[in-house]
């Protein structure tokens, strides 16, 4: 126990201007100190207060005005003339006639990703039969319940969706229901100008969705093919 606190005191002292404290303890300590408890660390500058003539100050920001005769008139000239602002409006009209960088939308759109998820579309085989087979899949998936499926048993055997409803206001567009679909039946396409002004208008049916999947199916089967190394 005594070479432990030999230890630490040997260290406190060798140490103690490098923590930024002192050792109360040591020989050496100051009688101005008051009486602290046994080997309580104390600042250095507890007893002797440092003043600003001990501090080397360093500007870390810009350096203070220069107070040459150049420079004094260069900022006496930017507060009579207003030489800032005129070199603001020489920007401003350099910019004029120059091309836009926006574009006229709705006429003019932007590029889309292929990754992108917009509105979503059920898809059908080139034949014209319906892809889903109503497995259920993306309706185990959904996160947020949105995807209900009824299905039944054709005479052939095969399974189809009776009902496929979606309901967007639930969608967080997380994209599971298109991973989680064996036969790339439900997917997000790339149109995302469906704003409408209720909330049952946004409650699609297997019909909107097959008809959504009509019309995007040129685009859809593109960003497939573009997509198809991430998947």
């Amino acid at each position: 126990m005594f070479k432990f606190i030999r230890t630490t005191k040997s260290i406190n002292k060798r140490f103690g201007a490098f923590r930024g404290y002192c050792d109360p303890c040591a020989p050496e300590a100051q009688p101005c100190c008051p009486s602290p408890p046994p080997c309580t660390p104390l600042p250095v500058y507890h007893c002797k207060p440092r003043t600003k003539y001990d501090v080397n100050f360093i500007y870390i920001n810009d350096q203070p005005p220069n107070t040459a005769l150049k420079d004094f008139v260069d900022r006496t000239a930017q507060t009579l003339f207003w030489t800032e602002l005129i070199r603001g409006f020489a920007v401003t009209l350099g910019h004029i006639f120059k091309e836009p960088a926006t574009i006229n939308y709705p006429f003019e759109k932007g590029p889309l990703s292929p990754r992108f998820r917009g509105e979503h579309a059920l898809r059908r085989y080139p034949s014209g039969e319906e892809r889903c087979i109503a497995c259920k899949l993306c309706e185990a998936f959904c996160p947020a319940q949105a995807i209900t499926i009824e299905a039944e048993e054709r005479q052939d055997g095969s399974r189809r969706a009776t009902r496929y409803d979606i309901d967007l206001t639930k969608c967080i567009f997380c994209g599971y229901c298109q991973e989680a679909c064996p036969v790339d039946a439900i997917v997000e396409g790339p149109n995302f100008e469906y704003s409408t002004e209720t909330h049952e208008e946004l409650l699609y049916n297997k019909e909107k969705l097959l008809s959504n999947g009509d019309r995007w199916e040129p685009e859809i089967v593109s960003n497939l093919r573009d997509n198809h190394l991430y998947r």
